[in-house]
């Protein structure tokens, strides 16, 4: 009987534990693997001119996740990479992937006219939406989103190249500046928060 009662009460304690950090998993709070900015601020609304010549505005893209990268169509290295991890974002994300608008906004308006953005990003994915415009339409969005771009001569077969910021900005369902992420972030990491903040809906 004291046997019985021994067993009994280490189950009872083996049972409440495990139920304790079964809690204590599912209580915790997500957390994100891009940098987070806390709170998040409104993003700040734009109207630039896409690949098909047609006007995009970013408030139009509310109730949807928005992954913004600014770049150029001649940008030997950083671009591609953020471009074929756009494209692997959106395959991973299957279905879900109707629910994010994935944005390329050029820090180049003299090369990056609308036929070049198109044909650009024909070659990784006609989905990704290509921004230009003037310089003077472009300014204040670099500016809005702090994005540095400066042209540098180097005598390179693209006549110069850009320096520019490299970070990737996610925008929420509800317009607001969530999260930023470093150049060459794995890629998975920003899929998983991006479905963590769909789920969140």
């Amino acid at each position: 009987m004291r046997l019985r009662y021994i067993l009994f009460g280490t189950g009872s304690v083996l049972f409440l534990a495990l139920l304790l950090v079964g809690w204590r998993v599912f209580a915790s709070p997500y957390r994100y693997q891009g940098s987070l900015i806390d709170p998040p601020p409104p993003a700040a609304d734009f109207s630039l001119t896409d690949q098909s010549g047609q006007p995009f505005r970013l408030s139009d893209q509310r109730g949807k996740v928005v992954l913004i990268f600014f770049g150029y169509t001649h940008c030997p290295d950083v671009c591609p990479i953020t471009l074929t991890d756009f494209r692997r974002i959106k395959e991973a994300l299957g279905n879900k992937a109707e629910k994010v608008t994935f944005v390329f906004i050029t820090v180049d308006p003299e090369r990056d006219s609308v036929e070049r953005l198109k044909a650009h990003l024909g070659n990784y994915d006609p989905a990704i939406i290509g921004l230009t415009g003037t310089r003077a339409e472009l300014e204040p969005v670099w500016k809005n989103y702090g994005v540095y771009q400066a042209q540098r001569d180097e005598g390179s077969a693209a006549g110069y190249l850009v320096d520019h910021t490299a970070r990737t900005y996610l925008i929420d369902p509800q317009g607001n500046w969530r999260l930023t992420y470093a150049f060459e972030m794995d890629h998975s990491a920003i899929i998983k928060d991006v479905q963590h903040i769909l789920a969140e809906r």
